[in-house]
């Protein structure tokens, strides 16, 4: 889907097919009967992945999904913090930590996390949002062990030296100036969350401020690591070649020993109700073109109204044939190119809405096609067609998502910390399924509202902010 968080799913089987009729020329039609062509239409293929859920003594959650079609395996490590948990005065802190965890522990040399991998003929990556940290590699299954006993030394005994500190925070500095400061539309994303959430947990960006990283201490890194670096905080998916009973005796072996921390009271994420739109210009000295964005508050996702507003999305921007592609980009040509849909958060999440305006283009008309087409939604049914299109994506991403073992692995985790629920890898799809023409129109009706609103322009430096005017 559109803004969707995009895991890996669905059918393997059906993805070898669809890959394999993809890349041959197609044998002339045969005609049939009407009554044999009718036997030969068959129901889509149904997947399951299959999984046990393991707790350990200190809290650890462990998930195992067997799958010998290929001598590799992936473990996924995920740990229920991200920048939500940053109090103010202290932000960037979760993407920081990320980078310390690859800096050593007490069997394993400084950098040699990724050497060791490397060698053994793996990879291996982390990654950090505003709700959740996840550590990640695949390894041939003779290595099975290595990794299980990698990932637990640096959940047991991470370096966290003042040197290993200040090194890591000078390059999260630079990644920051990289990414954020010195690209196009690279501040578009952190002023927009400032602009449209009152709850400091979503305010602020992953990356987090240059002023805040100044004045971090390793002492906050430390009582950082010892609070949420636990393993009663994580949770462990293995997918690959092995045997699961093996599999959980290393586990227990090089996991249970480390000591479970208090319990983390959860974070509050209410955001009180918009009453009026909320909008702001900026300029911005690298974009070359106008760019609209608009978002609404939307409820958490995993819940019924989140699937219909990813369908929306999809309706509104996914593809050449949906609506505001049709509208903005096609007929009108007064952009160059438009997406939508929500973002999948644990707390209040937001539905987008980006659009890249042609330079001189009227941007309040462009604003107002938009809202046109938000309100042809409110009054009159998505049509059949587009709701099987959007049905089709959606299983079509979902067979390319489970081909691969990490990607199982990653979703397991991500679902079990985000919902409690590592079993959504096997049910979102009838979700998205169960979504219907008239949910399209009562969510439309309910969050796409003028006061629910909130609207950020970013115009090229060189450009009159004067035209951002409707």
């Amino acid at each position: 889907m559109t803004f969707r968080r995009v895991f890996f799913t669905a059918a393997v089987a059906s993805a070898m097919a669809f890959y394999s009729s993809s890349s041959e020329p197609a044998a002339p039609a045969k005609k049939a009967k009407p009554a044999l062509a009718a036997q030969k239409k068959t129901a889509a293929q149904k997947i399951e992945v299959p999984f046990r859920v393991y707790t350990l003594k200190n809290g650890l959650k462990v998930i195992l999904s067997e799958d010998h079609s290929a001598p590799t395996y992936s473990l996924n490590v995920t740990y229920d913090v991200g920048s939500r948990n940053e109090p103010p005065g202290k932000t960037g802190f979760a993407h920081l930590f990320e980078h310390m965890m690859f800096q050593g522990s007490e069997n394993v040399g400084k950098g040699e996390h990724f050497i060791v991998i490397s060698n053994n003929g793996g990879r291996m990556n982390g990654t950090t949002n505003a709700d959740r940290t996840n550590y990640f590699e695949t390894l041939p299954k003779n290595q099975l062990e290595l990794g299980l006993f990698l990932e637990a030394d640096r959940m047991r005994a991470l370096a966290v030296t003042q040197e290993n500190f200040e090194n890591q925070r000078r390059t999260v500095q630079e990644e920051r100036r990289q990414s954020y400061d010195n690209r196009a539309y690279g501040k578009t994303g952190e002023v927009l969350l400032d602009l449209a959430y009152d709850n400091f947990a979503y305010k602020h960006s992953t990356i987090g401020s240059m002023e805040d990283l100044d004045r971090a201490t390793v002492d906050d890194a430390r009582q950082f690591y010892k609070t949420y670096y636990a393993p009663n905080n994580a949770v462990l998916s293995l997918v690959g070649d092995f045997d699961a009973e093996e599999a959980l005796a290393l586990i227990k072996k090089y996991f249970e020993p480390i000591p479970s921390q208090p319990h983390i009271p959860p974070v509050d994420m209410r955001e009180p109700a918009q009453k009026a739109e909320r909008r702001k210009t900026i300029e911005d000295p690298f974009a070359q073109t106008p760019r609209i964005d608009i978002v609404y508050k939307i409820p958490r996702g995993n819940t019924p109204d989140w699937y219909a507003l990813d369908v929306l999305g999809d309706v509104l921007s996914s593809g050449d044939s949906s609506r505001l592609y049709q509208q903005l980009v096609k007929e009108k040509e007064v952009a160059t190119g438009v997406s939508a849909g929500p973002d999948e958060r644990r707390g209040p999440a937001l539905f987008y809405l980006s659009i890249f305006a042609r330079p001189g283009q009227d941007l309040g008309g462009i604003e107002k096609l938009v809202y046109n087409e938000i309100e042809r939604v409110k009054t009159g049914r998505v049509a059949a067609w587009e709701l099987e299109k959007v049905r089709m994506q959606s299983r079509h991403q979902r067979a390319q998502g489970l081909y691969s073992t990490q990607s199982r692995a990653n979703q397991l985790s991500y679902y079990a910390v985000y919902f409690n629920d590592p079993n959504l890898v096997n049910t979102v799809e009838q979700k998205v399924e169960n979504v219907t023409a008239a949910d399209l129109q009562r969510v439309a009706r309910t969050y796409l509202k003028p006061a629910n609103r909130t609207v950020l322009i970013t115009m090229p430096k060189t450009a009159s902010a004067g035209a951002a005017a409707k």
